[in-house]
């Protein structure tokens, strides 16, 4: 019997019998994946939908292209294993060697462009030949790796949107550094002879994060509008590290926080030069690939004193004049805390003689400490935020609020003894901004992704409490860009679109793009919007509902801009992660 001539297997096959490549499905899926990459962010930008498309889109359309590549693209076994394994060595390389702020990047850019590469390869190779091919998806593959383990991510905007270098390129914390290494005089304390016995809270300071009220708004000044024929006069400007603090002014100090090197430094720098007078240093360093390296809270004075709070959870209570400690705590030690993914960001808040904070520990999510020794005074609630804590006159009564993924709860100031909590979920997402308050009982409760805002309405009968909604709308969506209320209406932001907004009817008067994910300070007696925009432009716009006028708008400071503005004392002061100036806006003749 004769036996039969088993068939040969694709490889040994004669190339005039083997099939030809089979391309025109890679090449659909890759537009397929390329679409559902980047269509969400059009459509719905600054959601979740977008941000889960950045980072689920490139994985599924990478498995369903390798899948083709594997079973269906007809090329020779050789081909196809030298195309699987460049992407698998390729990727494990770019872990291993690459730079470590690329490690998301390496998923949401490195997958997607180097599948895109292998298929535009193969492609190509399908014309050439097996041979040709077995070259080209290799060098193709490969050398997409190799170029983003070149690469360096400087962080993220507010829209999602990345900044790359050449990792060898110095940063803006190198440039910075550098420069100050070169600054010998600078090293050395500029602090007067004579020092006053007290530093004291006067009209006219700002005293921490958003100011006094923690609402982002200034009474008595009035300042020239014409800033397109005749800008603010530029009084100093210099390098900073990087940080995402706003400023505290006290007279004619000023202080904020920021990165440098292996430290976290807390600053005090003359408002009318820039000098620096004193640096207090502490040995630590919080940075994650989006945000970039820095402290994130706002430093506070009260009581004669200074509180500031570090990224990695060093709270400080400090003398103003000197620096010098006067206590210190660490919030994630006391509260069982870890660091969150973001950084400690609560600002700290002075009220009845405690200092608060947000910890995100279990059942201590706020911590109240003695603001005289630092002695831990109370700690409540659940669940983790990076707004500050906030005390608001609610129904009448002097409120701690604090807002989490949850929703809002409200806590006795004094003793942390709980009031009320109203739900409002928002899954795995964070809440950034303050509640923004808009009569005495009521409040707006927003949050980022697509998910929008909530007013909230509070009773106070005897000992009982009660909330409820009043509306629920996703036509205002704020991430960290705080809000003010003036007049009947709220001004902030609704993703990267500026907007005038009724609490009444939940609808919106105007709105205004321009501005990326910017930060808003109200001149109450001037109806005036100080913007500063995520690039660093400070613009005027008229805080009326009938339609959207900008006044005047000049380049204030250069760099990604998420730090609050601050007026005092008629002048005008902007930092971000790169510079920190001051801008005269008003006379000394003219203050009111």
């Amino acid at each position: 019997m004769q036996q039969a001539t088993p068939s040969p297997i694709p490889d040994m096959m004669p190339a005039a019998a083997r099939p030809s490549p089979r391309v025109w499905p890679g090449a659909l899926l890759v537009i397929l994946m390329w679409l559902a990459i980047k269509v969400p962010g059009w459509v719905a930008p600054g959601t979740i939908v977008q941000f889960m498309a950045m980072m689920w889109g490139p994985l599924a359309g990478a498995a369903l292209i390798l899948a083709w590549w594997i079973f269906a693209s007809r090329f020779s076994w050789a081909v196809r294993l030298v195309g699987l394994l460049s992407m698998i060595v390729g990727l494990a390389a770019a872990f291993m060697v690459g730079h470590p702020s690329m490690r998301m990047g390496f998923i949401v850019f490195g997958v997607p462009v180097s599948v895109t590469a292998l298929v535009v390869a193969a492609v190509i190779g399908s014309f050439l030949g097996n041979r040709s091919a077995s070259l080209l998806v290799p060098i193709a593959v490969l050398g997409v790796w190799a170029f983003l383990a070149c690469l360096r991510l400087d962080g993220l905007d507010g829209s999602i949107n990345s900044s790359v270098s050449f990792r060898w390129t110095p940063t803006a914390e190198d440039r910075y550094l550098a420069a100050r290494a070169k600054q010998v005089t600078q090293q050395a304390s500029s602090l007067p002879a004579t020092l006053p016995g007290a530093l004291l809270l006067s009209d006219g300071d700002w005293p921490g994060f958003r100011g006094a009220g923690r609402d982002s708004k200034l009474a008595g000044v009035r300042i020239s509008t014409n800033w397109n024929e005749q800008p603010p006069k530029q009084l100093w400007r210099h390098l900073i590290g990087p940080g995402w603090s706003s400023c505290c002014i006290i007279g004619d100090r000023l202080f904020t926080q920021e990165q440098r090197g292996v430290d976290e430094v807390v600053v005090c720098d003359d408002t009318s030069t820039g000098q620096e007078l004193w640096a207090h240093s502490d040995r630590a360093r919080f940075a994650e690939a989006m945000g970039g390296a820095g402290p994130r809270a706002t430093p506070t004075f009260a009581g004669g004193k200074l509180y500031t709070l570090g990224a990695s959870g060093i709270l400080n209570c400090l003398n103003p004049l000197t620096g010098k400690v006067i206590w210190m705590r660490n919030i994630g030690t006391d509260a069982a805390a870890p660091t969150p993914m973001w950084g400690f960001a609560s600002s700290p808040l002075v009220f009845g003689g405690l200092v608060t904070v947000i910890t995100g520990g279990a059942g201590k999510s706020v911590m109240a400490y003695d603001a005289a020794t630092g002695a831990p005074a109370w700690a409540a609630g659940d669940g983790w935020s990076y707004a500050s804590t906030q005390v608001s006159r609610v129904a009448g009564v002097d409120s701690l609020l604090l807002v989490t993924a949850r929703g809002a709860s409200a806590f006795d100031p004094i003793n942390g003894q709980f009031l009320w909590q109203h739900d409002f979920p928002i899954g795995s997402a964070n809440r950034c901004v303050q509640p923004t308050l808009v009569s005495d009982n009521q409040f707006l409760l927003g949050a980022a992704f697509g998910i929008g805002t909530r007013r909230v309405s509070v009773t106070h009968n005897g000992g009982t409490w009660k909330s409820q909604a009043d509306w629920t709308t996703r036509k205002l969506k704020p991430y960290y860009n705080d809000m003010v209320f003036h007049k009947g209406h709220i001004y902030g932001f609704d993703g990267s679109s500026v907007v005038c907004f009724d609490p009444e009817s939940a609808e919106s008067n105007w709105r205004a793009n321009g501005y990326g994910n910017g930060q808003v300070l109200l001149l109450t007696d001037s109806d005036l919007l100080l913007i500063l925009s995520e690039q660093g432009v400070a613009a005027l716009v008229e805080a009326r509902p009938d339609a959207y006028r900008e006044a005047g708008r000049f380049q204030a400071i250069n760099g990604k801009t998420w730090n609050h503005p601050v007026i005092a004392h008629g002048k005008l002061f902007v930092r971000n992660g790169e510079e920190i100036a001051c801008y005269q806006l008003v006379d000394a003749s003219q203050r009111g």
